[in-house]
């Protein structure tokens, strides 16, 4: 049986597979809780569920920032009282390859795709321990399994978020926490993601694959549902889904 009336935290929720996941969840009838940096599409992302029937609040969240981060779980906590699932969404994919010396790229990926991730676990963890109950779901990328010229930052951001939600799932084993962990690591997704590509010798190959072969942002969202939705005796470790048609 499907369980509703989750309390769910989202990052990176103002737009893409945070937005999809969103509408879907709240569809469901569980409470979401929305973190992103832009004010705007949170408020119309949050209008649209409540006229929809559902619960949903927002704060503005940079996850660079951790007081930023612990402000979010902190309205969870404050509106809703716990937190059932916590979604680290929030990512950027600006490829370049290294000779083009992109440091402040690199640093921007390491700060969002490693460090907010980290600062998401710190935020929800406590809550989730004093409950006995839990579920934190990571987005990484196929890039975390595999890389290529012009990916190796992103690449190492996202194989990083693997290997700290494996080793997050087995230390709370062993806690017998009752805390599930998940990755979820999709291909070419319609999203914003490569606006945030500058190297214009990448830019183009890269926006050519999304036009031809990326799938809607709901796929992601459906994938995550059925995550939050196993038996709580059981947690989906890690799904990889590509566009049927993507070959890389």
């Amino acid at each position: 049986m499907v369980k509703k009336d989750k309390v769910i935290v989202i990052t990176g929720a103002s737009s893409g597979i945070g937005e999809a996941t969103a509408k879907l969840l709240a569809e469901q009838g569980n409470k979401v809780v929305l973190g992103a940096r832009r004010k705007e599409n949170l408020e119309r992302i949050t209008s649209d569920i409540k006229t929809s029937g559902g619960e949903a609040v927002f704060q503005i969240t940079d996850v660079t920032k951790h007081d930023d981060v612990e402000a979010l779980a902190k309205l969870a906590l404050d509106e809703f009282k716990q937190i059932d699932v916590w979604i680290n969404n929030a990512g950027l994919m600006p490829h370049s390859t290294f000779d083009k010396l992109k440091v402040n790229e690199w640093d921007q990926m390491v700060d969002v795709n490693i460090k907010g991730v980290l600062y998401g676990i710190a935020a929800a963890l406590p809550a989730m321990r004093q409950r006995k109950t839990g579920h934190f779901i990571n987005l990484s990328s196929v890039a975390g399994h595999q890389t290529h010229p012009g990916g190796g930052v992103y690449s190492g951001t996202k194989y990083a978020v693997r290997a700290i939600s494996e080793a997050l799932r087995q230390e709370e084993a062993a806690a017998k926490s009752n805390i599930r962990v998940t990755i979820i690591s999709p291909g070419a997704i319609a999203t914003e993601l490569p606006n945030t590509i500058t190297d214009e010798d990448l830019k183009g190959g890269i926006d050519q694959l999304y036009d031809s072969v990326a799938i809607s942002p709901d796929r992601v969202a459906e994938t995550i549902l059925f995550a939050i939705n196993a038996p709580e005796d059981t947690t989906m470790n890690e799904i990889l889904l590509r566009p049927t048609i993507q070959q890389p």
